[in-house]
Formats: structure tokens, sequence, C-alpha cells
């Protein structure tokens, strides 16, 4: 059952600076910013850490499953892979099960970098999370899943809505 959304926000009175979206992108962007700026001295870019970090923790395996995780163009985490492959970061090899899928692997410097992105996202996010209390920062994340939860509620029914015309 989905609940009446709120009136939070009304057209006529609408201002950026209140906006959720724009708040989100703000700190999305400091946070890349910082995490990008810590990070150079490795020589990594945010196309670039994300796919490392993504591969050092095992959430990723292929570049389509990247691609899917990321919410990218396939074509940009190839470009992105390239590069990790040029600097010997990564490699990639065939699928003993599937010759059509190219798994990607860490290298021996890529093992070696890699923990220096979760290391780097946690002081920055820490860093962003100054003056919150422990309490402020679960009921964040709570709030934060709960709107994630919404948004994906509303593709949901915006795909059944699709399906069921004829």
């Amino acid at each position: 059952m989905r609940r009446k959304p709120p009136d939070f926000y009304r057209a006529d009175t609408l201002k950026s600076d209140d906006s959720v979206g724009l708040l989100f992108r703000r700190v999305l962007a400091s946070l890349i910013q910082e995490v990008d700026r810590r990070l150079a001295q490795h020589d990594l870019t945010h196309a670039q850490w994300v796919p490392l970090y993504k591969l050092f923790r095992g959430e990723c395996g292929t570049s389509a499953e990247l691609a899917r995780d990321m919410q990218v163009d396939p074509a940009a985490v190839t470009r992105a892979l390239d590069r990790l492959e040029a600097k010997g970061l990564i490699e990639r090899g065939r699928s003993a099960t599937d010759r059509r899928v190219v798994q990607l692997e860490l290298t021996a410097e890529g093992r070696r970098v890699a923990p220096l992105v979760p290391a780097a996202l946690a002081e920055v996010f820490n860093a962003h999370l100054a003056g919150f209390s422990e309490t402020e920062w679960a009921t964040l994340i709570e709030l934060l899943q709960r709107m994630l939860s919404n948004g994906e509620a509303l593709r949901a029914a915006a795909l059944e809505s699709q399906e069921a015309k004829p």
C-alpha cells in the first residue's frame, strides 16, 4: 500500500535552496570532489576509483555489472576500465563458462591501491558528518533509505502502468 505523499513542496513556493534534489546534488558533488582530491596523488579520478572500489569489495565482476550498479553508460565504464588497465590496476579475462563475458580482476598493484579508496571515503564521509551525533547519522541513513524506497516504488508503479496499457 502506497502512502499519500505529503505536500512539503508546492509549485508556488518552491525555492532551490530548499530543494532536496539540489541539496543531494551539492552534497554528492562535494563528496566526490574531496575524494578525488585525496586520491589524485594516486592518479585516480571518480570515474576510476568507483569501479576500483566495486571490484575490491567484490560487488561487481564485469563491466556490465559495473554499468548497471553505477547507473552509467556501458561505454563510460569501458573507458574507465581501459584507463585502469593501462595503469596496471585491473586485468580482463574471458569467463571459463561463457566466452562472451569478460571478467575483471584486480592486479597485484590494484590490490595494493584499492584499499586506499574506502579509507578516503571514510575520511571524507566523516568530515562531511562533523557535528552530527551518532543518532542523527543513523536517522539520516534511515531517512535516505526510506526516500530511496519511495523512489523505487514510484518506478515500479510507472512500469506497472506502462505494462497495463494495451
